[in-house]
């Protein structure tokens, strides 16, 4: 049996899995069907589900909710208040459950304070979404996006560092010395060194 810390003031339904380590704090709701991986962290006011999947070290920060049809990777950081939709046309009086869309946030992606993810969009892995920032379309791995709505003004390392490339077209990341080359338009890494 996993052994996790969950806040006496939230809620976990029956029917949830959840990993070894995981946190979940003040007035956070787990709703029933989600799984949620080993080593993470939601912060107060959270709500997750139903059905909702989410990876191994996962940090979701306050009043944030993930809907059914979200789908995190491992290690991606949400920043508080960042809004995720499931229906592109949503009205009070029409039930559109059969209309949810996937979003897939990939392994190791951020999202900053306040962002919006409108639904049926896929982040890149590593990807770095800027604060406010408003993404209504698929992101690139690795891509730097902000704005409203969300452009894409660069690219960032594995690190999250913003990545500045020589006439060739590589980038050393000075975190870690990770080598980049950018390649008709994608980011690849080629080398990690440790």
């Amino acid at each position: 049996m996993a052994s996790y810390f969950a806040h006496e003031s939230c809620y976990v339904d029956e029917n949830v899995n959840i990993g070894n380590d995981t946190k979940i704090w003040h007035f956070s709701h787990i709703l029933s069907g989600s799984n949620i991986g080993s080593n993470c962290s939601f912060g107060q006011n959270c709500v997750i589900g139903p059905k909702v999947n989410i990876g191994n070290g996962v940090k979701v920060q306050n009043n944030v909710s993930l809907y059914e049809g979200v789908e995190v990777e491992d290690d991606v950081f949400i920043g508080p208040s960042a809004v995720f939709t499931n229906v592109i046309n949503p009205r009070a009086f029409i039930v559109r459950r059969e209309e949810f869309k996937k979003t897939i946030l990939k392994k190791g992606c951020s999202i900053g304070a306040n962002a919006t993810i409108v639904c049926g969009v896929t982040i890149g892995e590593y990807a770095l979404i800027g604060s406010g920032a408003v993404i209504n379309r698929d992101v690139k791995p690795y891509a730097l996006m902000v704005g409203v709505p969300a452009r894409q003004i660069g690219w960032v390392s594995r690190a999250g560092n913003r990545l500045s490339f020589d006439e060739r077209g590589f980038a050393i990341d000075s975190y870690d010395n990770s080598r980049y080359k950018l390649e008709d338009d994608n980011l690849i890494l080629i080398e990690v060194k440790i």
